[in-house]
């Protein structure tokens, strides 16, 4: 437990602490009050600022004792009469009746009075009646320094407890918003797959029945025939096994839209500089033939790049990379626009690129720049079409 009380220490406690030790020295040095009691009473007075945080009844408790006049004598500073009450006692109970208003407030989350803000509430009313039977003839003052920090730290208290719940709130929102942007892209996603799924399956009809039709006819078979079913027929196999972890529903019945793919990348740069923005492809590597589903998804991220270069960057030029490796297809966009930070918890364009690159097992890294602007990197480890299950 003393670990754990340790470790909850923070410097803010610490320099408090310390700076109150520094204040009440100098008022000894300068006043030098009668009385050899007053370091024991500072000492406590010390750990007790240190550990407000976590024990603010306990703190707060000596305070209420502290200030009974059985503990001062009357003396003499410069021929008028005073009592040896130390003013760097009132700084400390003013730290800790703060304490308790802030961390032990009379109303929980719940708006209903607790038990330990009520004895909190006790406790600063006992130490007010008690500078009261010290300090009779002002009695305003008696009430406002233990009265006032409580309060203060009651509105703090409350205001905190506020921004928490608000924090908690927008947090809740923004998780909601991610879970709809994925399942969205799940949809689409398996559209797009169920449409490479049919073109696969539909052209190996077409080519069985081909076959089949020169069997019956007892004209020979073209081995191209069967070579072509077998590899439809494992390209269908393949996106079928990367969608079974992905895929929780049927595609519905949706419109299927027109193939993608990185061969039509110039298209799609060709459109975007219509809009202005200066677009430079850099090509690296000897292409291989990608599997559908790659060649979609490698398209797609580059699609959503360069729209959000387009749409929050404030570029003036971008670079698309597109490298073929040994460990895969790595995809680049970088842009030259003033520096920024990403949204928090990234976008919906960025949740939908990552979502397509954890389909095939590979990585994305989204972020700014030092020097400025934004990059996109996209590594998608399967790539060719020889990559049998």
């Amino acid at each position: 437990m003393l670990r754990d009380v340790v470790r909850r220490i923070s410097r803010s406690d610490v320099a408090l602490a310390a700076g109150f030790v520094v204040y009440a020295l100098l008022e000894e040095l300068l006043i030098r009050m009668p009385g050899d009691w007053w370091p024991s009473l500072l000492a406590l007075c010390a750990v007790l600022i240190l550990l407000r945080r976590q024990f603010p009844l306990t703190a707060m408790v000596p305070h209420g004792i502290v200030v009974m006049n059985v503990f001062y004598v009357e003396f003499t500073i410069d021929g008028e009469k005073t009592i040896n009450f130390r003013l760097w006692q009132v700084v400390a109970m003013i730290i800790c009746s703060y304490a308790v208003g802030r961390w032990a407030p009379p109303f929980g989350p719940d708006r209903r009075v607790t038990r330990r803000g009520l004895i909190g509430a006790l406790l600063i009313l006992y130490t007010v009646v008690a500078y009261y039977l010290n300090n009779p003839g002002d009695p305003m003052a008696d009430i406002f320094f233990p009265g006032t920090p409580y309060v203060l730290g009651i509105v703090v208290a409350n205001q905190a407890r506020k921004l928490a719940e608000a924090a908690a709130v927008r947090a809740e929102f923004r998780e909601r918003q991610a879970r709809e942007a994925i399942m969205e892209e799940r949809v689409r996603i398996a559209r797009e797959l169920h449409d490479m799924v049919a073109h696969s399956v539909t052209v190996m009809v077409i080519q069985a029945g081909v076959v089949r039709r020169r069997m019956d006819a007892e004209l020979p078979v073209d081995p191209q025939l069967l070579r072509g079913i077998e590899e439809a027929g494992r390209d269908a196999v393949v996106e079928l096994r990367r969608t079974l972890g992905l895929l929780r529903g049927e595609g519905g019945d949706g419109t299927a839209q027109a193939p993608a793919g990185l061969e039509r990348l110039e298209d799609l740069v060709g459109q975007v500089r219509e809009t202005g923005l200066r677009v430079t492809v850099q090509r690296d590597g000897d292409p291989v033939p990608l599997l559908p589903a790659v060649d979609l998804s490698a398209y797609r991220i580059v699609q959503e790049a360069l729209t959000n270069v387009l749409k929050h960057a404030h570029a003036s030029h971008a670079e698309l990379t597109v490298d073929y490796r040994a460990d895969g297809l790595h995809l680049g966009v970088v842009n030259d626009g003033p520096p920024a930070a990403p949204a928090a918890g990234g976008g919906q364009g960025l949740i939908g690129m990552r979502e397509r690159v954890t389909l095939f097992g590979g990585d994305l890294t989204a972020g700014p720049r030092a020097g400025g602007g934004f990059a996109v990197t996209a590594r998608l480890p399967v790539t060719a079409r020889e990559a049998r299950p």
